[in-house]
């Protein structure tokens, strides 16, 4: 029996109306949180203003902003019942796969655990915020026999945390660029990982529960894996000489060009100008421009063969090359950030619950009636 072929909208929710938020908005290109526009935050503002702005709805003034960051780095600091547990996990797994299930067993630890109000949810928020950063520096330092470092107090998240992933006090350059990362990445209206947590949360489940979901729903190369992917194009071709052949010959292929194109922008990612010119930036800084000058070959080739624009995990590559951040680090950087953005969309969703349980259209055979087995 023939069936019926389903559009491209109908195949990914593509344009449909999920549900309604005041977190996040993408209208006409524009990226805003909480209507702010992602330009004028991303050059004006802190990773933890925009924390504090995706959690309780506006920009903080000092006082808040240095009660959340303290709050931020203390709670950072990962319970050693938890530790006893996470340091049994093997090593040669997949970062995500280990940061999946080491943010699950924070909730035995968590006293906040069984308590789904708002308040409580905030409080794991932040603490979540904190921990996730030093349990994604810790792996990575346990796999290379180095010790474990705690967040520092008075420290902003993006200088802990490169400080908890090299053990050095890093430059002012390389803060400021990661904060600019943190905050590009903090959050995306409706994308899957937040739809996943959201659709968890709508269950009553608890906020462990749903940020477990939004990660493991990170993981693939579709949505967060696409960073690491493009590094690993990066180093394949090599040299900015072989690039056009090299992606003329992948196009033939048919190979899809990680970095490039977007469900929801139809005239470019917003946030890639910035994480161009930080990947520029940092080049220079490093004295290693090759990545960045073959991502700007890549980025004319592609759009010359395939008329497609880059996204925000093109230039975020390189940028995080440069900053001395290993490759299958890329997409827990990712949910470093994004963890704010999880947070407040799940406790936007347990604020107006509804469960989200939608319909399916079935294609299949019809009028079936059951033979028995011996005249099959």
């Amino acid at each position: 029996m023939a069936t019926k072929e389903l559009s491209i909208a109908e195949k990914g929710l593509e344009d449909i109306i999920a549900t309604s938020t005041s977190v996040c908005s993408i209208e006409n290109g524009v990226l805003a949180y909480r209507g702010y526009n992602i330009d004028e935050l991303a050059e004006k503002a802190t990773f933890g203003e925009v924390t504090y702005l995706l959690f309780y709805g506006q920009l903080p003034n000092r006082a808040q902003l240095e009660k959340l960051e303290k709050e931020v780095a203390e709670q950072g600091k990962v319970p050693e019942a938890s530790w006893k547990i996470i340091k049994q996990f093997p090593l040669n797994v997949p970062p995500m796969d280990w940061l999946r299930t080491a943010v699950s067993t924070l909730s035995f630890n968590d006293p906040d655990a069984k308590d789904n109000s708002n308040e409580a949810n905030l409080r794991k928020s932040v603490r979540l915020t904190g921990q996730i950063p030093t349990l994604v520096a810790a792996f990575d330092r346990m796999r290379n026999k180095k010790e474990i470092l705690d967040p520092k107090p008075g420290k902003s998240q993006a200088w802990n945390f490169l400080y908890m992933l090299t053990g050095k006090e890093p430059d002012e350059v390389s803060v400021k660029t990661f904060d600019v990362c943190l905050i590009l990445h903090a959050d995306h209206e409706l994308n899957a990982s937040t739809f996943s947590a959201r659709v968890t949360a709508a269950t009553l489940s608890d906020l462990h529960s749903a940020i477990t979901s939004a990660i493991g729903t990170l993981k693939g190369s579709l949505h967060g894996g696409a960073n690491e992917q493009v590094m690993i194009m990066l180093q394949k071709v090599g040299d900015a000489s072989k690039v056009e052949a090299w992606i003329k010959d992948a196009l033939v292929r048919k190979e899809k060009i990680m970095g490039f194109g977007h469900r929801v922008y139809k005239n470019g990612d917003p946030r890639a100008k910035h994480l161009m010119k930080l990947s520029e930036a940092m080049g220079k800084l490093k004295g290693e421009t090759k990545w960045y000058e073959m991502s700007r070959v890549i980025d004319s080739v592609v759009q010359k063969e395939k008329n497609l624009l880059p996204n925000v995990d093109f230039y975020s590559a390189s940028t995080y090359h440069y900053l001395g951040i290993p490759t299958d680090i890329f997409t827990p950087i990712f949910a470093c950030s994004r963890i704010t953005g999880w947070s407040a969309h799940v406790c936007e969703q347990l604020a107006h619950n509804r469960l989200i349980r939608p319909r399916a259209e079935y294609l299949g055979a019809r009028d079936q009636h059951y033979v028995p087995i011996d005249k099959r």
